[in-house]
């Protein structure tokens, strides 16, 4: 590579990542500040384009001379670790993340591609059941796979298994649904517990052990969506919870609408375990990951009824309202506490939960 040919690290918007760390840390893939800053800083300014630009869990593309249909485009890679816990396995959680990923945009899933990246000396049995759980959940959330491709490293540098997957949905006419359309007096929803996924996988990790079980909550959300959109296509917002929990989703979306939100942090639920894990962990489950659990942001007048038809459904039956966007304060969260006080819900910082999808 010619000197020409280098990346002009100068010229980066935001060099933070690069300049306070000459290295890639775990803390850049958290889904939080420093993730923040690296895609801002490095990928955006020298891949950007109008789509790239969209910035949420999927894109949106426009099929020309195709009418009013449009197609979301995602793709995700899961390095979770262990590859089977509580609740799931890698298998489930690569197809069950980016149907999730397709369907807050609004669209129906239909199409999976995979990329299996195995290690050598992973046991064949171990493959076999997550390959059978992959297979199992497309199902579930019918969508087909309908192209792959395996490779195999080195003993030691591949950590058992990592997948790729990517995904093409349909997007329904009249639903626009966006990062950036959350709007003062909208209300804010959430579909069940929060920090289900994430203290799973790291009691599991950590030999932890609790009085009640804890599972994890990866689930396909596409049902759900279609649900809510049966009832009205005015919905502004969705997002999965995933990398940096609820505390991440709502500073993206409140960011993105140039809007501020407020929540009551009583209304939003918890599991008792979980709440219980994170106590002794020094963990905030706020900001702690999730994979089956959704954010809503919808008009005042449609609030109820989105809430019932998500009440409605298998893996929305404790979905709440949690507070409202408001025009104060845009761009920051703002959580009203037990006591009565009020705290400002930032991006974490770095990494709390390594590894969780």
């Amino acid at each position: 590579m010619g000197e020409q040919d280098r990346p002009k690290l100068s010229g980066w918007t935001c060099p933070l990542p690069l300049r306070n760390y000459p290295t890639v840390v775990m803390g850049h893939g958290s889904g939080g500040k420093m993730m923040n800053d690296l895609i801002h800083g490095l990928f955006v300014p020298l891949l950007q384009n109008d789509l790239l630009g969209q910035m949420g869990d999927s894109t949106t593309l426009e099929i020309a001379g195709q009418g009013p249909h449009r197609l979301a485009f995602s793709t995700d890679s899961f390095v979770v670790s262990p590859l089977i816990f509580p609740g799931g396995d890698i298998g489930e959680l690569a197809v069950n993340g980016t149907v999730n990923d397709i369907a807050m945009s609004g669209a129906r899933p239909l199409f999976l591609s995979a990329g299996f990246i195995l290690e050598e000396g992973l046991p064949m049995e171990t493959l076999g059941q997550i390959t059978t759980s992959f297979a199992d959940a497309c199902a579930k959330a019918g969508v087909q796979l309908v192209t792959g491709d395996t490779k195999v490293v080195d003993k030691g540098h591949g950590d058992g298994l990592f997948i790729n997957t990517s995904g093409i949905g349909l997007i329904p006419p009249g639903v626009h649904i966006a990062p950036g359309n959350a709007r003062p007096g909208d209300a804010v929803l959430v579909s069940g517990t929060m920090g289900d996924h994430g203290i799973t996988i790291m009691s599991l990790r950590e030999g932890l052990d609790f009085q009640a079980p804890i599972e994890s909550d990866t689930a396909p959300l596409n049902g759900m969506v279609e649900a809510m959109l049966a009832v009205t296509t005015d919905i502004h917002c969705l997002r999965d919870a995933t990398r940096g929990g609820l505390a991440a989703v709502l500073n993206e979306l409140a960011a993105a609408s140039k809007v501020g939100i407020e929540f009551d942090e009583q209304r939003v639920p918890v599991n008792t375990a979980v709440q219980a894990a994170c106590e002794m962990l020094g963990l905030d489950p706020l900001y702690v990951a999730n994979e089956g659990k959704l954010v809503a942001i919808v008009p005042e007048a449609q609030a109820d009824a989105v809430l019932e038809a998500m009440r409605a459904t298998p893996y929305g039956r404790q979905a709440v309202r949690i507070g409202t966007v408001t025009a104060a304060h845009p761009g920051l969260v703002v959580a009203r506490t037990s006591i009565g006080g009020s705290r400002i819900v930032d991006l974490p910082a770095g990494v709390l939960l390594p590894r969780i999808c």
